[in-house]
């Protein structure tokens, strides 16, 4: 039996036609078989290279054929390339080829693109092989328990995409994890490949490709805004150094909760240095928010208000501008089609109730994050996973809080919510947009709080001060900026008791979540660098042990 090679590029005109002789000979020798090779453009030359150098020949176009010994093993032996193939078909089975150059090429194309389509039908099939690795942290935590069913679905990472969830949390929640485990694979998700639970910290993350961090809960009591800044840092400091050890180099990684997500942020990114970029903080709830009640008062959905960007810390002083927010299908004199919008500072006469009660929704349901449950949660990270993934809506501002670089006059180094649009797999900063200044002092007083924060976690300070604000806040009302928070109302209290206005429901929650968590214990008291030799090391309950 004659067995024949041919492999070649796939857009090689040549190869189309040596390809169509060795079909022919094959469809009409009961003993002439044919094996085909077709390599992409861009990796032919160096895969020809590596295949005469393993068989020492000498080839250096496309086609190259062989013929294989299968009587008698060994190497195959070289018949050359498109001529020598056709004068040996001419010889020994009298076949020729009267393909035309003009037909050679339309083949040669064709090859082409069934190559190309060939090759990404394999990577969906290496997709489905090896499926995403998705981790949740503080996975006892409700919105997990809302956010599974969403991930599970598609909707998220795409219907083409398998995913395999692991709940990361305290050994103490065990049981609570094996109950969600149980219910996840009750519900029979197409593209769940397995769910599974880790409480060996020394294991987490393992080549994780999205990490979705939730609140943690705290091992020891707070009783100060100080001490409950300063609480977020081991376990920050942990979770970086777990990421950077075992998470898949391309790990996405995204913040949610209701205290302190900026900090959080900030302090993953210093933590694990070397993906900065892919950490963000998720500041839709806020937006969800401010969005329900526009929706109200105009008498529409929420879904019909697009544009409104929040500015800030997503989970304390912050402000959502108006200046860009748009409603569809409003109720008014002016009718549109589907796709006509009109501003909703045109559409809000009430500047009493936008100025007061809207603020003070805002900031009542946002200042200690007592709203944000778990529905809306979970609504919040898939629609950030799904648009960082796919891309948000052509035209559509987003907000999401990212590491500052000095956009819009905000200090670097601090995680800022701003108005960005995600776009091939990445996000963008909307810095050319018009009519988005920000006055200095409103700038200087949100960026105020989030820089003491920092310093107050990193032990630069020790105590949290507080910034000095003026009036210009009840001006910047005027222009279309609503605050969440507001320090100048008529009834301020003085500094001291301000401060505990702030917070004090914070660390209230804080009081009522602690629990004897393991995780702290585990945490060691100097993070090396990922390339050190130093690693801690963990006994069989996962514990530090002494060097």
């Amino acid at each position: 039996m004659a067995k024949f090679v041919l492999a070649g590029r796939a857009d090689c005109p040549y190869y189309a036609k040596a390809e169509l002789l060795a079909d022919y000979l094959q469809k009409n020798l009961p003993n002439f078989r044919i094996h085909k090779i077709t390599q992409h453009p861009d990796v032919w030359e160096e895969w020809l290279k590596n295949v005469c150098e393993k068989n020492k020949w000498s080839h250096k176009n496309s086609p190259i054929i062989w013929r294989e010994l299968l009587d008698r093993g060994g190497k195959g032996l070289l018949l050359g390339g498109y001529n020598e193939f056709l004068e040996h078909a001419q010889l020994y089975y009298n076949v020729t080829s009267s393909m035309t150059s003009e037909l050679m090429l339309i083949i040669a194309q064709e090859n082409l693109e069934a190559h190309t389509e060939k090759e990404l039908e394999e990577e969906a099939l290496k997709g489905r092989i090896n499926p995403l690795q998705v981790w949740i942290s503080s996975a006892s935590a409700p919105a997990c328990y809302h956010l599974i069913p969403i991930l599970t679905s598609g909707e998220v990472f795409g219907m083409e995409t398998e995913i395999s969830i692991t709940l990361f949390d305290d050994r103490q929640m065990e049981e609570n994890l094996k109950t969600i485990v149980m219910e996840t694979y009750d519900l029979a998700a197409p593209l769940l490949r397995s769910v599974s639970m880790c409480t060996k910290v020394e294991e987490a993350f393992h080549q994780a490709h999205v990490i979705i961090v939730l609140d943690d809960s705290i091992d020891k009591e707070v009783n100060t805004l100080e001490d409950c800044i300063r609480s977020r840092v081991p376990l920050c400091r942990l979770y970086g150094y777990l990421i950077e050890k075992n998470a898949h180099e391309s790990v996405r990684v995204i913040v949610a909760g209701k205290t302190f997500v900026n900090l959080k942020t900030v302090l993953l990114m210093r933590y694990a240095p070397t993906i900065t970029r892919n950490i963000i903080a998720v500041a839709l709830g806020v937006e969800g928010e401010a969005k329900a009640a526009l929706a109200k008062k105009l008498k529409t959905t929420p879904s019909n208000i697009k544009n409104v960007i929040i500015w800030g810390n997503i989970s304390g002083n912050n402000y959502v501008d108006l200046r860009k927010a748009k409603v569809y299908s409003c109720e008014s004199a002016v009718w549109g089609p589907p796709h006509y919008s009109r501003p909703v500072l045109n559409l809000i006469f009430d500047s009493e109730w936008l100025n007061k009660e809207f603020v003070s929704n805002i900031k009542m349901l946002t200042a200690t994050g007592k709203q944000f449950g778990g529905i809306l949660a979970a609504h919040s990270i898939a629609t950030t996973l799904k648009y960082w993934y796919h891309g948000s809506p052509p035209g559509e501002i987003v907000s999401l809080g990212v590491l500052s670089e000095g956009q819009f006059g905000i200090p670097e180094g601090i995680v800022f919510s701003m108005p960005v649009k995600f776009e091939n797999g990445s996000w963008e900063v909307l810095t050319d947009l018009e009519d988005t200044e920000i006055s200095g002092p409103l700038m200087t007083r949100m960026a105020h709080d989030l820089i003491q924060e920092k310093l107050v976690a990193l032990g630069d300070v020790i105590n949290f001060q507080l910034h000095q604000s003026g009036t210009d806040l009840d001006k910047t009302n005027e222009t279309g900026i609503s605050p969440i928070t507001d320090d100048n109302q008529e009834d301020q209290k003085p500094s001291n008791e301000h401060k505990d206005s702030i917070y004090s429901d914070i660390i209230q929650d804080e009081e009522k979540n602690l629990s004897d968590v393991e995780f702290l214990n585990l945490i060691p008291q100097t993070i090396p660098e990922k390339s050190s030799s130093q690693e801690p090391t963990y006994d069989a309950e996962g514990k530090t042990t002494e060097h």
